[in-house]
């Protein structure tokens, strides 16, 4: 894989300013960068909201077919919190500063029928890096059905895109514990990613997990419930449909926006600092919401996460008007959208102007 760097020289100051305004909050405040008590606390309740209906579910005896739709899709709500804030902070080591602990908390990635590395990958490596840089940022890249950056190849169904995109944003973690960690193996085997001589031993991994999660998550249901193969499995799939809609609007609403930029040639990364590129690629929305905050995982403050993604999501609100305060003073665009629904109306508006073909931009 091909590395590009972003530029040393440029926009320095506000780069330098804003590390040194953050570091004196904590050390003013005396808080740790990682996760307190409300974490801890936080962490405890998104576990139970997965694990505690699934449970009921395999033991409760319950017939009634609407009670059980509700309790899946309440493991799929929990599936959704662990997966935002949980396995995110974790995973990005900002759970904890102990590099033991946040392995063994990531190891909720299990639960969730996903790979660790693969996600740290796709995620730390690649979209951290590459924000809505085309053809590396893998999370701009949804293959055939969506357009999602201006100098993408359209195909005339895409002008429909806005109207079928969160149908398929619902099959998105479905697709992840099935196939797409299969591929994403063999993709960053090739690309060196992934080194040749553990190649094989990850892939080895990757099978017995999801084999474990295969016989939990769908083989206990389809054995114990009382109800029609083909029902059981439309329950399990509406546990996919609300993680994969709701973690795919939190992610989307980040970057896929009118004011957000994309960037055709990497190389074009040389002409400024990380810092100001997190901040041109990247959106925030409902910043004022204490329950978006705590459902996302701080992933509404997307800007802060791009921008110190070593430190737990607990502190975003506050590290957010440091942030704003040092751009408004170089000069630098902050973006934010009041609400989560305004946010999902522009990001639809955006599929919708992506539709256009005659969309390119220089």
């Amino acid at each position: 894989m091909e590395h590009y760097r972003f530029s040393a020289t440029k926009d320095k100051e506000f780069s330098s300013q804003l590390r040194k305004r953050v570091n004196a909050y904590f050390k003013e405040s005396g808080l740790s960068k990682n996760a307190n008590t409300e974490m801890v606390m936080k962490t405890i309740f998104s576990m139970s909201l997965y694990l505690v209906p699934f449970i009921i579910v395999l033991t409760a005896g319950i017939t009634n077919i609407w009670i059980l739709f509700g309790l899946f899709i309440l493991i799929g709500v929990g599936k959704t919190c662990i997966g935002t804030s949980v396995m995110h902070d974790s995973l990005h080591g900002s759970y904890s500063s102990n590099v033991k602990t946040n392995s063994f908390i990531g190891l909720c990635t299990m639960l969730l029928g996903a790979d660790a590395l693969n996600w740290q990958i796709q995620h730390n490596v690649l979209h951290h890096t590459y924000t809505n840089v085309s053809g590396v940022d893998e999370d701009l890249e949804a293959d055939f059905f969506l357009r999602f950056a201006p100098h993408q190849q359209h195909i005339w169904f895409h002008k429909y895109q806005h109207l079928y995109a969160s149908v398929l944003y619902c099959f998105t973690t479905l697709l992840w514990v099935t196939v797409k960690d299969f591929a994403k193996w063999k993709e960053y085997t090739k690309m060196g990613l992934i080194p040749a001589d553990k190649a094989k031993k990850q892939l080895f991994v990757i099978i017995v997990k999801k084999l474990g999660y295969y016989a939990i998550f769908w083989g206990l249901p389809l054995l114990i419930l009382d109800q029609p193969a083909w029902l059981t499995l439309l329950m399990i799939f509406s546990m996919y449909a609300v993680s994969g809609l709701l973690l795919s609007l939190v992610f989307q609403l980040a970057h896929v926006m009118p004011d957000t930029a994309y960037i055709q040639d990497p190389n074009e990364l040389a002409e400024e600092s990380r810092t100001v590129h997190q901040l041109r690629t990247t959106a925030n929305f409902s910043m004022k919401s204490k329950l978006v905050f705590w459902f996302f995982g701080g992933l509404n403050f997307q800007i802060e996460h791009h921008l110190f993604p070593n430190i737990c999501h607990i502190h975003y609100p506050a590290l957010s008007k440091i942030v704003q305060k040092t751009a408004e003073e170089f000069g630098v665009e902050y973006r934010s959208y009041k609400s989560f629904g305004g946010a999902i109306i522009e990001h639809l508006q955006m599929l919708k102007t992506l539709g256009n073909p005659n969309l390119v931009r220089a």
